[in-house]
């Protein structure tokens, strides 16, 4: 079974971290984010760490205490440094470009897709085939990484598509004469 809960969350310098009942709240550099915990878990403030603990030893609670324990670390690491996913698009004229509030993916059809940057992401191409999305949310980045994936997956015959940077695509032979 996982201990996870049982780590403290450090507070790094330059973050100031609200406990208010069970509303978490964050604010740094980057931004502020805030996250309501369940009420199975309650949050204590400790000099410059932040201690989850569960309210009883139901299953629920235990299951929670570690959720929760990652999340209030995701807001705390969000707001100070931010996180990051790199994609990678391969395929013969395959290409990005970032014009104004919207990504322009030009994948193989008959026309351009067009996402729309949400806000508080960031996204940067500096090659046309290499898309980075940053931003202080760890699920917004993620969310958004995988919408613009699915777009045009990797394929496993040639390996064309929209791929993460550290993703491996399994080849398949190609058929027979």
């Amino acid at each position: 079974m996982s201990r996870i809960g049982q780590n403290p969350v450090t507070v790094p310098s330059g973050v100031t971290v609200d406990v208010v009942g069970q509303m978490v709240t964050a604010k740094g550099k980057l931004g502020e984010l805030s996250l309501t915990l369940v009420d199975d878990v309650e949050i204590e403030r400790k000099d410059e760490t932040l201690v989850v603990k569960p309210r009883s030893d139901t299953q629920r609670a235990r299951t929670m205490w570690g959720t929760m324990r990652s999340l209030v670390q995701n807001i705390v690491t969000g707001v100070n440094e931010g996180f990051s996913v790199n994609l990678e698009i391969v395929g013969v004229g395959y290409r990005a470009a970032v014009e104004g509030k919207e990504l322009v993916l030009q994948l193989g059809f008959s026309h351009e897709v067009r996402h729309p940057i949400p806000e508080g992401i960031s996204i940067a191409c500096e090659r046309p085939t290499l898309v980075c999305v940053s931003g202080a949310n760890r699920q917004l980045v993620g969310q958004v990484a995988a919408n613009i994936r699915a777009y045009r997956k990797p394929e496993p015959y040639k390996g064309k598509g929209v791929r993460y940077v550290d993703e491996f695509i399994l080849r398949k032979e190609g058929k027979k004469k």
